[in-house]
């Protein structure tokens, strides 16, 4: 058990505290217990060790611990946590709980049984709270995690400290929002950088491989997390991976499901069942006309790839830009906002926002009568009006 203390201490002394992510500042560390849940590759165990570090650095009390461990081969989670409450434990982080049989069942029992005990943990995207056999929705206060956003990019390759705005700032008040950043930095000098490369974290040691990185990443989540956490036979995977490349030549589009299943050879309804689990695992971002009630035999309306980096690893020589414009708006707000695909327009957003996407030249004639609508501009620096700076939705967090 010592080694487990052993990697904790080890783990710390390499964990850089330089940039922090502004999710820090959000997620409830104090509540008896927390949920970070996310894709691969976004920076989870990082939070987490930084706040370990930037808070407890020498404290004895508290353990940091991942649960794919081969210590946990032939000891329960629970074994550590008697032993460690013994010894005055308070605070637990439990990393990759998603790769320990009986993760949730175990942790309920754990906050039931130990009410002095603080309990802080992260897993795959596909963590489903609610629905484990040990409901933890009632006790966990669950968090979702993003890759960099374009705000968190520029702060990280600038050093330059930047706020996040809201997006009732971004669309009342972007010109003076972007007279402010542009006092201190050129985003466009850098926008197309991110869009190639700095979505996820890794690309800070380097862009040689980021590409060939991210395709490890969907592999592991394809060929592990599917398996696992969805019971998705392995025979099955090849034909999900050829339905993610073929999506990622052709999106953004409104998908013909007769012929995408034609193309993948996959019956409709398993087609359409693969395309939430793609959703789920932060790989495609799917847009319904109407989202409320949505079934799982129901098509969505329009198709993306999740992030501008994954489809420009899988994808590279059929990038366009319209593409690319409209990949990044909908990643930068679907966590936090609700996204429909917009009869007239672009999106729909919160049920009242239509944005219309395009580059410097597009003009308001598609959405001229619709009210509270606005065109996201690519290629500018200031926007007028109802025109706003396409960049300046990556400072939503």
């Amino acid at each position: 058990m010592e080694s487990l203390f052993e990697k904790h201490r080890n783990r710390l002394l390499v964990t850089d505290t330089t940039f922090v992510r502004s999710i820090m500042d959000t997620i409830h560390w104090e509540s008896r217990l927390t949920g970070i849940k996310g894709a691969r590759g976004v920076g989870k165990t990082t939070v987490m060790l930084q706040h370990i570090k930037t808070n407890y650095p020498d404290d004895e009390t508290v353990l940091y611990v991942s649960l794919d461990n081969i210590w946990f081969a032939k000891n329960s989670l629970t074994s550590l946590v008697d032993y460690f409450m013994r010894m005055g434990g308070k605070r637990l982080y439990l990393d990759e709980v998603h790769k320990y049989p009986g993760w949730a069942q175990e942790i309920k029992n754990l906050f039931d049984d130990y009410p002095s005990l603080h309990i802080v943990f992260t897993g795959s995207s596909l963590l489903d709270i609610l629905n484990a056999r040990a409901d933890l929705s009632r006790r966990a206060i669950v968090h979702t995690m993003q890759g960099l956003s374009f705000r968190e990019f520029l702060s990280l390759t600038t050093e330059t400290d930047l706020p996040v705005y809201s997006l009732a700032d971004i669309l009342n008040n972007h010109v003076e929002i972007s007279n402010f950043i542009l006092d201190k930095i050129k985003p466009l000098r850098h926008f197309e950088k991110y869009l190639q490369y700095g979505y996820y974290p890794f690309f800070a040691e380097g862009s040689a491989l980021y590409h060939q990185r991210i395709e490890e990443i969907i592999n592991m989540i394809l060929e592990i997390e599917l398996p696992s956490m969805r019971g998705v036979e392995n025979s099955h995977i090849p034909k999900i991976k050829k339905l993610l490349q073929i999506i990622a030549e052709s999106v953004p589009f409104i998908p013909n499901i007769s012929k995408l299943s034609e193309r993948a050879g996959i019956s409709r309804v398993t087609l359409l069942s693969y395309l939430i689990y793609l959703q789920e695992v932060r790989l495609i971002n799917s847009l319904y006309r109407d989202s409320e009630g949505i079934s799982r035999l129901q098509k969505p309306d329009k198709l993306y790839m999740e992030n501008t980096n994954i489809q420009h690893a899988l994808s590279p020589s059929k990038i366009e830009k319209g593409t690319t414009r409209e990949t990044f708006i909908v990643n930068q707000l679907i966590n936090s906002h609700k996204v429909e695909y917009a009869v007239t327009g672009d999106l729909l957003v919160d049920g009242k926002f239509t944005i219309e996407i395009g580059g410097r030249n597009k003009n308001s004639s598609q959405i001229v009568s619709t009210p509270d609508s606005y065109i996201a501009a690519d290629d500018v620096e200031f926007g007028s009006f109802n025109r706003v700076p396409l960049w300046l939705f990556g400072f939503l967090y």
